[in-house]
């Protein structure tokens, strides 16, 4: 939804919100730690918000939202939230909350005691908005406002005044300047540097276009699909076409990000599709996205007002969307995609496809790329100190996602390494590779994760014993194969292509049989010769 190279930050203030490291800014994929599969190794965590349908200010960790839907960074390192459905604008700096426009405390409620929006200009903490969606700012830091409910696009200047730039709050489709033009429900804007506006007008299907000057007009053409809602019931309907800009057609577009060249990424949600408007050509085209049916005449089904939507990786035009929505580009030239009913967020880089965490499961799980769980995220934000914030909207959070870097000071000395998290294990032997597994001393390796290690004689054998809780994990000396034994569950035996044996007085285990057995992750950094071991997920 924003063009990442007009944002300034403070490094300092943004590091001490965000916590992040300098890995996005120089590339998200290509400065990357990788599993061997190639996913990018991240970690998740909740940002603000307890998850609660409510309206809360103050500490991060103890806010409430609900259904946030667009975030935006300002100079000072600060993330600004669309907080949707209590219509107003919320302040995240320094790990404190606050409403930075609209009433603190809402005014009127409706018979379920939602607070209910409104359109009235004046200065921040008075003015009213209804169902904000959509921000961006411009190169002045002035704030604009997909004023989604009020069908209008507002904007709060640098003195914290709110404006609107055009609508009228009635919903409509007409171009014109300020108030005479009309939207319908606009859900995500970009400004470009020379202050032109451009909307993502949904539910009229088109990209519209502010000029300086305050004068709307549509850039794309309008939809003459009709579908029958209900008996007797006709609407108009998006629909999808590539080609010149004037004939390109959309369905219910819902996200935006200009690129380095001032051109537009779109998110065509109806169409699980991601297209591209070049300005200088005049012309739309698919860049990512496909359908089980795939061409224009057959794209939806009788009376159908979206294309299926799916979930796939891989080559950008063979990759499967659904309802994909804010967009976010990097510094590398990437497209952060966030896509809502994927419960994911995607990763569009030369040509492919890939997830960087979520899954098809809806949750609200932290922890590691596809262990962490989504539910519905709209919006995605790269921040120039190397993390990424998503509006996860029907968790009621902001989260955000950590690309992983080791430790600083894991060297490449060539020596054999073991880190948990951001934290090198010490070990008083070295550990060391056989037969292509790294093998860890027992006790180091077991006490760092909080294991009790105890030797016993089975059958004339040496066995290993690793016990937390009502787990315990037995390995025999010399032996492949590891037992898993859980209170009230059946032993279970795994083999293993490793077995454990002693050496300088020290007992040797394979890290990875031992490590997945207790809910590890486990990553092997080459270059490093570092096994990485974190926590998978967790609860926040």
């Amino acid at each position: 939804m924003k063009p990442l190279q007009h944002i300034f930050v403070s490094s300092v203030i943004a590091t001490a919100l965000l916590g992040g490291s300098s890995a996005l800014a120089a590339g998200l994929d290509a400065d990357a730690l990788k599993s061997s599969n190639g996913q990018i190794l991240s970690d998740i965590s909740t940002l603000a918000g307890i998850g609660d349908f409510e309206d809360r200010d103050g500490d991060a960790s103890k806010a409430a939202f609900r259904a946030p839907s667009s975030v935006l960074q300002l100079a000072d390192g600060s993330i600004l939230i669309a907080d949707t459905r209590n219509h107003v604008i919320r302040k995240m700096k320094d790990g404190l909350v606050t409403t930075f426009a609209g009433p603190e405390i809402a005014v009127v409620k409706n018979s379920q005691g939602f607070p209910t929006g409104g359109l009235l200009d004046g200065k921040a903490a008075e003015a009213f908005f209804n169902e904000p969606a959509g921000l961006a700012s411009d190169t002045k830091g002035n704030v604009y406002v997909a004023d989604a409910g009020n069908h209008a696009i507002r904007k709060i200047d640098v003195n914290g005044n709110v404006t609107t730039v055009a609508g009228n709050g009635v919903p409509g489709n007409k171009d014109g300047k300020g108030a005479a033009a009309s939207f319908n429900h606009p859900s995500d804007i970009a400004v470009s540097p020379d202050g032109t506006v451009y909307v993502a007008d949904s539910l009229n299907h088109t990209i519209r276009k502010i000029a300086v000057d305050g004068v709307v007009t549509t850039l794309t053409a309008s939809v003459t699909r009709a579908i029958q809602v209900r008996p007797g019931e006709a609407s108009f309907a998006g629909e999808y076409h590539d080609g010149s800009l004037s004939t390109a057609t959309f369905n219910e577009p819902s996200g935006l990000a200009l690129d380095s060249k001032g051109n537009l990424y779109v998110s065509d949600t109806g169409n699980q599709r991601i297209r591209y408007i070049d300005f200088a050509s005049g012309s739309v085209t698919t860049i990512a996205g496909s359908t089980a049916t795939g061409s224009s005449s057959t794209l939806y089904g009788k009376n159908e007002l979206y294309a299926q939507g799916d979930f796939a990786d891989g080559d950008a035009l063979q990759a499967k969307f659904d309802f994909p929505k804010g967009l976010a580009v990097t510094p590398e030239g990437g497209l952060l995609i966030a896509d809502s009913l994927n419960h994911s967020i995607r990763y569009l880089l030369n040509g492919q496809v890939s997830t960087i965490s979520g899954t098809l499961q809806t949750g609200e799980t932290d922890g590691v790329e596809q262990s962490a769980q989504f539910y519905n995220p709209s919006d995605v934000l790269a921040t120039m100190q190397g993390n990424l914030v998503v509006a996860d909207a029907s968790n009621n959070k902001i989260r955000k996602i950590t690309p992983y870097q080791l430790p600083g000071d894991v060297s490449k000395d060539g020596q054999v390494k073991v880190v948990s998290g951001n934290k090198l294990i010490a070990f008083d032997v070295q550990p060391e590779i056989q037969d292509g597994r790294t093998m860890v001393p027992v006790r180091a390796i077991s006490e760092t994760f909080g294991y009790k290690v105890t030797y016993v004689e089975k059958a004339g054998k040496s066995v290993v014993q690793l016990a937390k809780g009502d787990l315990t994990v037995e390995v025999t000396i010399g032996e492949t194969g590891i037992v898993r034994k859980q209170v009230g569950v059946p032993d279970l035996k795994l083999e293993t292509d490793a077995a454990p044996y002693v050496k300088q007085d020290r007992t040797y285990v394979p890290i990875r049989f031992f490590a997945e057995q207790i809910g590890l992750d486990v990553q092997w950094d080459a270059s490093h010769q570092t096994a990485i071991l974190r926590v998978k997920s967790y609860s926040n």
